[in-house]
């Protein structure tokens, strides 16, 4: 079986997120959406919560071959517990390209697993933090950059009605 891991902290889940998920769903028989616990970073949303968020959307969008999970470590060993033959990494500027070309080649070197990138597209330019931002701005619309389940729970949690 081919299957993918997708790695990150997730801490909102942005449409550009969900774009790779969806490029890469296609390339693999399975993917996992590996949500990172980085004890180093503090999460603005419970995970959790989030994880709930992201198995609804995969729901919304039929993607029946993703699933959604949470782990601590690094993650060449959670996505080697999983038999994963390439981890996914969503590319969104030429910064990113350089950042995760030398993840990718620690990665490789630890485990011997590959890492494919996929381009964000149209969201490219959409990042969690900047999402966060705009939250914090108050008065933005966050709809166009984040699928109707993470809305949810961040309306929820803000109290933004």
């Amino acid at each position: 079986m081919n299957i993918g891991f997708y790695a990150g902290s997730f801490d909102v889940f942005t449409y550009g997120h969900l774009l790779v998920v969806k490029k890469a769903s296609i390339l693999f028989d399975k993917l996992i959406i590996g949500m990172g616990v980085n004890e180093n970073k503090r999460r603005r949303y419970d995970i959790n919560l989030m994880k709930k968020a992201i198995e609804k959307t995969l729901e919304q969008e039929k993607l029946f071959n993703v699933e959604v999970i949470i782990y601590n470590g690094f993650t060449v060993t959670e996505a080697e517990k999983h038999h994963a033959n390439n981890l996914v990494r969503g590319i969104r500027t030429l910064t990113d390209y350089q950042f995760e070309e030398d993840l990718a080649t620690k990665n490789e070197v630890l485990s011997g697993i590959d890492t494919i990138y996929i381009r964000s597209g149209k969201f490219g330019c959409i990042s969690s933090s900047f999402v966060k931002a705009l939250i914090d701005e108050g008065g933005w619309d966050i709809s166009k950059y984040v699928p109707t389940p993470v809305l949810e729970l961040i309306n929820n949690l803000e109290g933004i009605v």
